[in-house]
């Protein structure tokens, strides 16, 4: 079919991740919501929901990556709104308490609890994580791992979390909540949640050179939150009707087109399910169109490992920088020192102190930069 697109909006979701997934034809566009940063960057997920045409506001999945305040609080703001809503959701992907601990019945941290209640109370019977059949979003320790369908044919490809992340969050999910609330105590969780004044909607609630090397060869942690680790993160895949893609390469009938978005992920669970994909396809790396670099271009989440493991020409990164000061250098010049395609293209979604020295070495370093124009408007990469 004519026409085939897939686009990606980085909103402005200040030291956040929000990210508008759009993907079909000259017949019909589809999207997905892939979190909503924090309470603070909220209206301009609203406003972008506002700008989508009338009759035309259907998502046929929001994911949630894991409960982290900068990708959780809009959706929490969003849900918290009374139905019906001026937008229909197909799905959702989140793991709740009943997702930790399949005995019992959902999934932990205070904004985990809130949106666990809000989801509860407010999508239809068997929209929340339905692809899934209601049970964790997880990748199994065998197996193929897990793929889904959307819809218009966007393909896509679990790659986190794993059992063990899961475990390690369901302790700090329990300690987060104190004595505040019991883990999986909904009806608590909902009145909590109504003295949230963030969240409330109205008036009431609910209604590579030497000097590369350097930066790169830094020491640095890996990532070790519990929070991040348990980040759903999936590979992205729309061949529109030539079928779906396997490797980001050009297929009979149409263009194949490929984004790794990567949450907050730990590079340990990334680098072992793209290695059993790799195997499973019979490829040596895996090629994209592009990559949703993790945690905001945290050091600890972009390994060497992973950048041999992957090749992309355009590298993605959501925040302005406040409350951690990412990007960090070191992972920058990581992407650009270690990246396989030949002249990396940079996408940043604000311009700060933080990122700013990347627009002084390209010619040094031979990659491009491209920063959002600071007018608050969404980032668009046309895949």
């Amino acid at each position: 079919m004519a026409g085939e697109f897939m686009r990606i909006e980085m909103l402005a979701a200040l030291h956040g991740d929000c990210l508008l997934v759009e993907y079909g034809d000259i017949r019909r566009t589809r999207r997905i919501l892939i979190d909503s940063g924090p309470v603070g960057a909220y209206e301009a997920l609203r406003g972008r929901l506002e700008r989508l045409p009338k009759g035309d506001r259907r998502f046929e999945l929001m994911v949630l990556s894991h409960v982290d305040t900068d990708h959780i609080e809009g959706l929490i703001k969003l849900f918290a709104n009374p139905r019906p809503w001026p937008f229909v959701v197909r799905d959702v992907w989140f793991n709740g308490w009943r997702h930790l601990e399949e005995a019992h019945g959902l999934l932990g941290g205070r904004q985990g609890e809130f949106f666990s209640a809000l989801l509860a109370r407010r999508l239809d019977e068997g929209c929340w994580n339905g692809a899934f059949k209601g049970q964790a979003v997880v990748v199994r320790d065998a197996g193929a791992l897990p793929e889904h369908v959307l819809p218009g044919g966007l393909k896509l490809t679990l790659l986190s979390p794993t059992l063990v992340k899961l475990e390690r969050m369901r302790e700090a999910w329990r300690k987060d909540l104190g004595d505040a609330i019991d883990p999986g105590d909904l009806e608590a969780a909902w009145a909590l949640l109504g003295q949230q004044k963030k969240y409330l909607p109205g008036k009431g609630l609910l209604g590579s050179s030497a000097q590369l090397d350097t930066l790169i060869e830094k020491q640095s942690r890996p990532d070790d939150a519990a929070a991040n680790g348990s980040s759903i993160a999936f590979l992205a895949e729309y061949a529109g009707n030539a079928g779906m893609a396997g490797s980001g390469d050009e297929m009979p009938g149409g263009k194949s087109r490929s984004c790794l978005f990567l949450a907050d992920a730990h590079p340990d669970a990334i680098c072992a399910s793209v290695k059993r994909l790799l195997q499973a396809r019979g490829l040596a790396r895996l090629r994209v169109d592009a990559v949703k670099v993790a945690h905001h271009g945290s050091k600890a989440n972009t390994t060497d490992e992973l950048m041999s493991l992957i090749e992309s020409p355009r590298f993605l990164f959501s925040t302005n920088g406040q409350q951690f000061g990412h990007p960090d250098e070191e992972a920058v010049a990581r992407v650009i020192g270690r990246s396989s395609h030949p002249s990396p293209t940079l996408y940043f979604n604000y311009l700060s102190e933080h990122n700013r020295v990347w627009q002084e070495r390209q010619e040094q370093f031979g990659y491009k930069a491209v920063f959002n124009d600071g007018s608050g408007s969404p980032m668009v990469i046309a895949l």
